[in-house]
């Protein structure tokens, strides 16, 4: 299939009207809808982990919406199997042979709603979905719609019943994101909402299709990134591996996320460079929850994003991306 990228300018803008969608429906995410987003420009997938009851899946559904994905919804529990996901031979009698019938897993965007709910071995089964955009089911191997993005949600609060994602799964995602309470104004703002709309369901416009998000996606992939950033992005990266609280670091999965995911904010900015903003901003989602930490690091409180953190104020960014942010992409104009 033939794809045209989109210009900078186009993908920028479409994007603005996607979050600006999403936005009438999702109160109080903008930054993590448009790291979000990021990440889907970028070709990954996306995690949410939070308490319930703020947002996460109606987040994920409005943005599957805007962007004209087809969207399919798990709600996984503990006997979850593999199969429901990724689809079964079905014994058709007419024929008198197997017939494959496609899982929820055959979308444009798949929610996996409360993926911790369920069983290793079904997490599992969205390994090669979300790897290789491909399920093998009784040795056939078949290929997923193009775009193809999975949404999970955690709750990280409750551990009863629950199966933690294991590093393999959680390195899948290219994002974690945690949406956190609204503000008083913001809450204020959800409930009138709901009063003025009277009634649940939040409608949502579609902005653009499934192609057009392709062609958006081809855009992003044509922007070049500096050198310098590159060897920043890989510097943070492997400053995680050494760090004394540390015990396992980020991959180069981890530094791999976090030029793409800043190279797409970058687009949604209207640039066709990466500033070093750019990769701070997308720091924390991008590389926290890749890391293992030391027991001892745990009994004193401390968190993957307070490593990241420190890892930010530790490694100096780019020197000549810094003097090309000053200059302007023209070498002329300080804002471009």
């Amino acid at each position: 299939m033939s794809i045209t990228p989109l210009p900078v300018p186009d993908v920028a803008s479409r994007g603005r009207a996607v979050l600006a969608e999403v936005g009438t429906a999702v109160v109080g995410m903008e930054s993590e809808l448009r790291t979000a987003l990021a990440a889907i420009l970028a070709g990954g997938h996306v995690l949410f982990e939070d308490v319930p009851g703020l947002g996460k899946t109606l987040a994920a559904r409005s943005l599957a919406t805007a962007l004209g994905l087809d969207f399919r919804r798990v709600q996984c529990t503990p006997d979850l199997l593999p199969s429901d996901i990724t689809g079964s031979s079905v014994f058709d009698p007419t024929s008198a042979q197997f017939q494959f019938r496609p899982g929820p897993v055959f979308a444009g965007l798949l929610l996996a709603d409360e993926i911790n709910r369920t069983s290793p071995k079904t997490q599992s089964a969205l390994l090669e979905a979300m790897a290789e955009r491909q399920v093998t089911v009784d040795g056939v191997t078949h290929r997923l719609t193009e775009p193809f993005h999975v949404m999970a949600t955690s709750n990280p609060v409750e551990y009863e019943g629950t199966y933690p994602l294991p590093e393999a799964q959680l390195d899948r995602f290219m994002v974690r994101l945690a949406v956190g309470y609204p503000d008083r104004d913001g809450e204020c703002e959800v409930l009138t909402r709901r009063l003025t709309r009277r009634h649940e369901a939040a409608d949502v416009r579609t902005i653009v299709d499934a192609a057009t998000l392709l062609s958006m996606q081809s855009g992003v992939e044509a922007v070049a990134v500096d050198p310098d950033v590159v060897r920043y992005c890989v510097d943070l990266a492997a400053a995680t591996r050494a760090h004394d609280a540390v015990e396992l670091g980020a991959s180069p999965r981890g530094s791999q996320a976090l030029v793409l995911v800043a190279r797409a904010l970058a687009v949604l900015a209207g640039r066709d460079f990466v500033t070093p903003e750019d990769v701070k901003a997308v720091a924390v989602p991008a590389l926290a929850h890749r890391l293992t930490l030391t027991p001892q690091s745990w009994a004193t409180g401390m968190a993957p994003r307070d490593v990241v953190a420190r890892v930010l104020d530790a490694v100096p960014g780019p020197a000549t991306t810094r003097r090309r942010v000053d200059r302007g992409p023209t070498g002329t104009d300080g804002r471009g």
